[in-house]
C-alpha cells in the first residue's frame, strides 16, 4: 500500500488533479438550454397562431362535473424495536480512522463490513473492514480487518487471527463471493493503496492479490466493489470503484475550512475524479483489467480527465434483458448508469435513463445505493443516500425500464430525509408484511457542523421508512423513532447491512462508524408474520448464483428479488433472500430465473422455513 507521498504529489494543485469545479451544474446547464429552446418555440407558434386564429365558435352549454374526491389511507406503521446487542453478541471491534487532527479525507468517510459464512457451517459470520495509522504517526498499535464467527444464534467470536485476515491497510469497501468456484467465499478489500484479494482455503484466508491481477493502482483511493457476471459466461467478474485522486498533499493544497480558521473535513468538489476498474474473471484464479475497452472510463470532454467520484454500487438487469448492468453513484458529479451491450462492453447512459440527475438537474452528494421492486410489480426502483440539505433521491421507472424519474417526495421520503446526511442505506422487509421497506443511516463529516450550521449535527439518528403499499397516497411512511428502540440512537452512521443473525426469520442490521465502534441491533418484531427464506446453489462456476431472480406469488400479490449482496455503502449484505409473506401460510408459487436464463418452479412452498436450492 502506498500512502507515502509520490511523484504525484509534486503537481497538487495542478488542473489535472486540484480542480476548482467539477460538472455539478452541467445538469442545470442542460436543463436551461432545453428551457430556453421550448420558449423560443413557444413564441414562434403563438405567433403563428395568432396570425391565423380562426373566429370563435358559439359557446356551448356543458353541465358541471363534480370534482373528484381523492381518498387516502390512513397507514400506521407496526412497532418493531431494535435492540442494540453489540456488547452481549461478543463484538469488540473499534475501527481505526488514523485520525490525529490533520482532518485528511479518507478519516471521515468510514470503511464497509460484509455479512457471509466463512466456514460454511450455514450462518452469517461477520466481517469488519478496517483502516489503520498513517506513515507519518508514531503509532506502535497495528490495526486489522476484524473476523467474527457466528455460532447460530447471533452470538460472535474473534477469529481474525485463526483466520488469515489479520491484515493491516487503510481499508475501505469489501465484496464476498466464491469467485473460483471451490465451494468456499472469497474476500477482497479496497483500500486507500493497493486492494487486497483474499482466497478462501477451508475457512483460512490467502492472499493472492498479486497473482490475481486486481491490486490497482497504488495511488487510487477504492470504495464501493463487487462480484457479478457482466459477460454471461458464469465465472464472477469483479467491478471496483474509485473515489478522487487524493494525497495528503493535494489535501492539505484544497484546505477546507469550516469557521475561516483551522482545517476541516470538506465535499470532494475541488479534486479530480478517477476511473472505475473492471476485472474480468479469466476462470484460471486471475483476472484480466479490461475497464478501458469496455467503455467504462467516462471523462469530461472539457478537461480530458476522469469524471467519476464512486461511492455506491448497484449491479442490476435494469432492463431484464439478462445481462447485468451497474449504477454507480458518484458524489457532487453526475451518477453513471452503464448499460450492458451484450457483447463484453457498456454504455454510458444514465442521462437518457434519467438517473444522471436530481430533478432540479443538479448533480448531489450521492454515497450509498440500493435497488429494488418496491412496489410489488414491474417498477424498479433506486435508492440514493445523499448530503446534508439534499433529500434522498428514488428514481422509479415510468412504465418503461428505460425511462426513470425522481419520485422523492411524491413517494414520502423527500421532506422527511432533507436534513440528514445519510450514507448506507438499503431496502428490507423488516416487519415481515411482503413489502420492502427503507432504512438508512446518517451522520456528518465534520465534528464542529454544528457550530456554523445549528440544525446539522455529527451525530445523527438512522431513519426507518415502512413501506405502507402503493395503494396510499405516500407510499413510504416515516417510522416514529420513539417506537424503534436503539435503532435511533444517534452516531456517526456510515456502512449498513443486514442478515438473519439469530435464525429466527427476521432480518438483523448493523451500522458501522468512523473511529467507533460498530452499532449491531437485533430485530425484536413481535408481528406475528410468516416469512419464507431462500438459499440458493448455482451452477458452477457461479455456485454463488449472484444475479438471479426469484419471483413468489401469495394471496396478496408478487414479490421480485434479486441475488445481490452488494447494496448500501461499502458493504455486503446476506445472499439468502427473505421474503415477507404477511398472514400468507403458504406461497402459491415461488419461480427461479438463473443467470443462464433457465428456470424452475415450485408450488405451494410453506412459509416460516428457509429453503436451500440448487440449479438443476
Amino acid at each position: 500500500m502506498t500512502l507515502e507521498p509520490t511523484d504525484k504529489d509534486k503537481h497538487a494543485g495542478t488542473d489535472e488533479e486540484f480542480v476548482p469545479a467539477d460538472d455539478t451544474v452541467v445538469g442545470k446547464a442542460f436543463n436551461g438550454s432545453l428551457v430556453v429552446i421550448a420558449v423560443i418555440g413557444i413564441v414562434i407558434t403563438t405567433a403563428i397562431w395568432m396570425l391565423r386564429k380562426p373566429d370563435a365558435p358559439p359557446p356551448t352549454e356543458i353541465d358541471p362535473i363534480a370534482a373528484p374526491q381523492i381518498v387516502t389511507t390512513q397507514a400506521i406503521p407496526p412497532t418493531v424495536a431494535f435492540t442494540d446487542i453489540t456488547q452481549s453478541a461478543g463484538i469488540d471491534f473499534v475501527h481505526q480512522n488514523g485520525a490525529t487532527g490533520d482532518k485528511l479525507m479518507p478519516e471521515t468517510m468510514g470503511s464497509g463490513l460484509a455479512f457471509f459464512d466463512f466456514d460454511n457451517d450455514g450462518d452469517q459470520d461477520l466481517l469488519f473492514v478496517n483502516a489503520t495509522h498513517w506513515p507519518e504517526s508514531n503509532a506502535t498499535d497495528n490495526p486489522t480487518l476484524a473476523l467474527y464467527a457466528n455460532d447460530g444464534t447471533g452470538t460472535f467470536t474473534n477469529v481474525t487471527v485463526d483466520s488469515g485476515l489479520n491484515v493491516s491497510l487503510y481499508g475501505c469497501g469489501v465484496a464476498v463471493a466464491d469467485y473460483n468456484a471451490d465451494g468456499w467465499t472469497d474476500v477482497f478489500i479496497s483500500a486507500v493503496g493497493e486492494n487486497k484479494l483474499f482466497k478462501n482455503n477451508n475457512g483460512q484466508f490467502t492472499d493472492v492479490t498479486t497473482t490475481a491481477n486486481v491490486a490497482g493502482d497504488p495511488d487510487e483511493w477504492g470504495t464501493s466493489a463487487a462480484f457479478f457476471d457482466y459477460n454471461n459466461d458464469g465465472h464472477l467478474d469483479l467491478f471496483v470503484a474509485n473515489y478522487i485522486r487524493w494525497t495528503r498533499k493535494i489535501d492539505f493544497a484544497v484546505d477546507f475550512k469550516l469557521l475561516g480558521v483551522g482545517r476541516a473535513y470538506g465535499p470532494p468538489t475541488n479534486f479530480q475524479g478517477t476511473f472505475p476498474y473492471l476485472y474480468k474473471n479469466n476462470g484460471d484464479g486471475t483476472f484480466t483489467d479490461v475497464s478501458r475497452d469496455a467503455g467504462i472510463q467516462i471523462t469530461n470532454p472539457a478537461t480530458g480527465g476522469p469524471v467519476a467520484k464512486g461511492l455506491g454500487l448497484a449491479p442490476i438487469d435494469i432492463d431484464r434483458d439478462g445481462f447485468l448492468d451497474i449504477f454507480l453513484a458518484n458524489d457532487t458529479v453526475r451518477n453513471f448508469l452503464f448499460h450492458n451491450q451484450k457483447n463484453g462492453t457498456f454504455t454510458e447512459s444514465a442521462d437518457i435513463f434519467g438517473l444522471a440527475y436530481d430533478r432540479e438537474g443538479s448533480a448531489t452528494g450521492a454515497m450509498g445505493i440500493d435497488a429494488g421492486h418496491y412496489r410489488n410489480n414491474d417498477d424498479l426502483g433506486f435508492f440514493i443516500g445523499n448530503f446534508a440539505n439534499e433529500m434522498t433521491s428514488l428514481y422509479v421507472s415510468q412504465g418503461d425500464p428505460t425511462l426513470f424519474a425522481d419520485q422523492a417526495i411524491g413517494e414520502g421520503i423527500g421532506a422527511t430525509s432533507r436534513s440528514m446526511l445519510t450514507f448506507g442505506l438499503f431496502l428490507f422487509d423488516y416487519d415481515l408484511d411482503g413489502r420492502l421497506d427503507l432504512l438508512q443511516v446518517n451522520g456528518h463529516l465534520e465534528e464542529e457542523i454544528n457550530k456554523v450550521q445549528p440544525s446539522q449535527h455529527y451525530e445523527q439518528p438512522a431513519q426507518l421508512f415502512w413501506n405502507s403499499g402503493p395503494e396510499n397516497r405516500r407510499c413510504f411512511v416515516p417510522v416514529n423513532p420513539d417506537t424503534t428502540g436503539h435503532l435511533a440512537k444517534p452516531i456517526v452512521g456510515r456502512a449498513s447491512a443486514y442478515a438473519d443473525i439469530d435464525n429466527d426469520g427476521d432480518l438483523d442490521v448493523v451500522f458501522t462508524q468512523p473511529g467507533r465502534k460498530p452499532l449491531l441491533l437485533r430485530n425484536d418484531q413481535q408481528t406475528s408474520n410468516h416469512w419464507l427464506r431462500i438459499k440458493l446453489v448455482g451452477k458452477s462456476p457461479n455456485r454463488d448464483a449472484i444475479g438471479t431472480q426469484i419471483e413468489i406469488t401469495t394471496a396478496t400479490g408478487i414479490q421480485i428479488r434479486q441475488v445481490m449482496p452488494t447494496r448500501s455503502y461499502l458493504s455486503q449484505s446476506e445472499k439468502t433472500v427473505t421474503f415477507g409473506l404477511g398472514d400468507a401460510a403458504t406461497v402459491e408459487s415461488l419461480t427461479i430465473t438463473w443467470p443462464d436464463s433457465s428456470s424452475q418452479s415450485i408450488k405451494d412452498a410453506k412459509s416460516d422455513q428457509t429453503m436451500e436450492l440448487t440449479q438443476e
